[in-house]
């Protein structure tokens, strides 16, 4: 599955502002450090603001904070602010669809969608940020470890 540039952003804000929910960064710091457009960011963060999931801090040293329950939030939270993750073929028919194998194709479409929500569904934020500390952690053994 290929996210669109939004979907990224949102995701490297929201996985970054959770991380320590007590810490604010402005969208500058959080572009610098994945290479990001500010602007692009700054209106993700926007629909991320109205979602619940950050908030903005005004005034000096303000920027945008982890609003959201990291245990509770999942992967298809975020994503399914910016991406339409369902196959539509039944709702917008496209030429062929409406032949046996093009019916055929979109029932396999469907589950797959069907899974790959699941999953979404099944990762939280909270999840996935133990998962990252858990490989940062396990990375200078293995490279210990090489012979």
């Amino acid at each position: 599955m290929k996210l669109q540039k939004a979907t990224r952003c949102a995701l490297f804000a929201v996985l970054e502002l959770a991380s320590d929910p007590q810490r604010q960064l402005s969208a500058t710091e959080i572009a610098d450090k994945y290479s990001l457009s500010s602007n692009h960011l700054a209106k993700v963060l926007r629909d991320l603001g109205r979602a619940g999931l950050v908030e903005s801090v005004r005034g000096a040293g303000g920027g945008y904070r982890f609003s959201g329950n990291a245990k509770r939030a999942t992967l298809f939270d975020v994503i399914k602010i910016f991406e339409d993750i369902d196959a539509d073929c039944l709702i917008n028919p496209e030429p062929g669809d409406d032949t046996d194998i093009g019916q055929a194709l979109c029932m396999a479409m469907q589950e797959i969608d069907s899974i790959a929500r699941g999953t979404l569904m099944s990762i939280t934020i909270q999840t996935l940020l133990k998962s990252i500390h858990w490989n940062r952690e396990r990375l200078p053994q293995a490279e210990t470890e090489t012979p």
